[in-house]
């Protein structure tokens, strides 16, 4: 794992070979204030043919995008000075460079945040290096094939889309509470994972039993039968998860 793994860390120094990628290879920007996390984030992007640039701060990243162009910003969310939130909800008023923002596991409320300011997805750290390269080469396929970064969740006859936060059934519009809203966020940028009770709770500075009714309420607006839901699964003792298509 990257990011406090440091069995990676000797694995990613023994491979010690320099590799130099193609000139028309993609062009990343690595946005990270710990010196540690860039050095290896710019070695293993590089090593699987990725052209990389670092920068430590949000100022510093401005200055490199004023005279670079760059396929996709990996974005760290918690830096010093100006957040990566910030730093993304203000670039997003004059590029739609693509966003890959990484947060810590335990920040849901932040996570929600960084993709209302505009990031197109997020890893929780610690990370596999390959779910990076995966997400990566993910969102880098959407924008080759002209495709909008920002995605729909569809679940059944329902569609969710993050950005907006907006349900429908069909063409329908379904109303939803401000907290039904962060709910489906919270589940759609992580689909078919399990979410535990206490994150939910922690999530909206409530308690685990609220976020059961909160649950129970949202289930009646997406399932055919609120008491065996198909979409919003339980898993005992833990949470629960989004099962979508």
């Amino acid at each position: 794992m990257i990011a406090g793994d440091t069995t990676s860390d000797r694995a990613t120094a023994a491979k010690g070979r320099a590799t130099v990628p193609e000139d028309t290879a993609p062009h990343l920007l690595v946005v990270d204030d710990d010196r540690r996390i860039r050095t290896l984030l710019s070695r293993y992007l590089v090593e699987n043919g990725y052209r990389v640039t670092t920068a430590d701060t949000a100022a510093e990243a401005r200055r490199r995008l004023n005279g670079l162009t760059f396929d996709l910003i990996v974005l760290d969310l918690m830096m010093p000075g100006e957040s990566g939130i910030d730093f993304a909800a203000d670039l997003r008023t004059s590029s739609d460079v693509p966003i890959l923002m990484l947060t810590a596991r335990s920040e849901l409320e932040h996570r929600i945040q960084g993709l209302e300011a505009g990031a197109d997805d997020y890893l929780a750290k610690p990370f596999e290096p390959r779910e990076l390269l995966l997400r990566i080469a993910s969102i880098l396929r959407r924008q080759s094939r002209g495709q909008p970064v920002e995605e729909t969740v569809c679940f059944g006859p329902f569609s969710f889309h993050l950005g907006r936060g907006e349900l429908k059934c069909g063409d329908e519009i379904v109303r939803l509470t401000e907290r039904e809203r962060d709910l489906l966020r919270i589940f759609a940028t992580q689909p078919g994972e399990t979410v535990s009770r206490i994150d939910l709770a922690a999530s909206a500075n409530g308690s685990e039993r609220a976020v059961d009714v909160q649950i129970n309420r949202l289930r009646r607006k997406i399932e055919t039968d609120p008491g065996n839901p198909i979409h919003l699964q339980t898993v005992r003792g833990i949470g629960y998860r989004l099962q979508i298509d």
